[in-house]
């Protein structure tokens, strides 16, 4: 596809911005991606994590030109806008993620989010002034490609165990903000009253919720929170492998009664017949 193609749904993924709320799933592979398009979603986000474990992997193990390849094989799937969790950038150095965002940006995807973990326990965040360099860095290379590609930006501080991550977040969003990020995350930080001081503190740009786990709260709660967009990570991953290990783990005492919610063979090649 030429990134003409690619334009239209650029588009419509920053229109789904501007006003309301909207949820953005997360596929794990092409047959989940059109499983979900299928629904009537407006967009698709990538998981680093399910798209790890479906390769027998842990989350943050796969190399960049296998996510390259996955961001591609999720955006030729369907005709929705993709989103691409794109970890740290898979690269330490400014112009390594520079040229990782450039090539992002060629697979087709609408977004791409940067995230402040390093993955390294001793450390587990760029420090702060590096932090922002990245941002900057990842805007840099998004504003050279001239493609309206949207730049997401994340502090992990919540996920990491930062000792003040509300403080910490807050600090590393607004600057984020400055440094050119156009939608906003703090992954864990979920409860109302983290999710209003984070919407206010980066106002107007929008914001992501994670919602990875059951919760009381519904789309319309989190709208009325200012939240622009929630998304759920490897939640339905995480669903589909705990329904198929539960049906393995019968299996494995000799019973059956773990397929009792499958999908009907009829109902999947309907699904994609279309």
């Amino acid at each position: 596809m030429s990134n003409s193609r690619y334009a239209p749904r650029r588009a419509a993924f920053r229109k789904l911005h501007e006003q309301g709320c909207f949820l953005i799933p997360n596929p794990w592979d092409a047959g989940s991606a059109h499983a979900l398009a299928s629904l009537g979603f407006k967009a698709l986000a990538t998981t680093s994590s399910g798209f790890a474990w479906s390769q027998g992997r842990p989350d943050n193990a796969m190399d960049i030109e296998a996510v390259l390849a996955h961001c591609r094989a999720i955006v030729e799937a369907t005709e929705l806008p993709v989103n691409a969790d794109f970890e740290d950038g898979h690269a330490r150095d400014l112009d390594g993620l520079k040229n990782n965002v450039r090539r992002c940006i060629d697979t087709g995807v609408a977004g791409l989010s940067i995230e402040d973990s390093t993955g390294d326990a001793s450390q587990p965040l760029y420090d702060f002034g590096e932090a922002v360099a990245r941002i900057r860095a990842a805007r840099a290379a998004i504003d050279a490609s001239g493609e309206d590609v949207m730049l997401i930006g994340r502090a992990e501080c919540f996920l990491t165990g930062h000792p003040d991550p509300l403080h910490e977040s807050l600090k590393r969003l607004r600057a984020y903000a400055e440094a050119g990020a156009d939608c906003l995350y703090a992954p864990g930080g979920g409860s109302p009253e983290h999710i209003a001081a984070i919407v206010q503190a980066v106002a107007p740009k929008p914001v992501n919720v994670l919602v990875g786990r059951p919760v009381p709260a519904t789309l319309a709660d989190f709208a009325k929170l200012g939240v622009r967009r929630v998304s759920v990570g490897g939640a339905l991953a995480g669903s589909a492998w705990g329904s198929f290990l539960r049906a393995a783990r019968e299996l494995v005492e000799g019973r059956f009664d773990g397929f009792a919610d499958n999908a009907t063979h009829a109902e999947l090649n309907k699904l994609f017949e279309s």
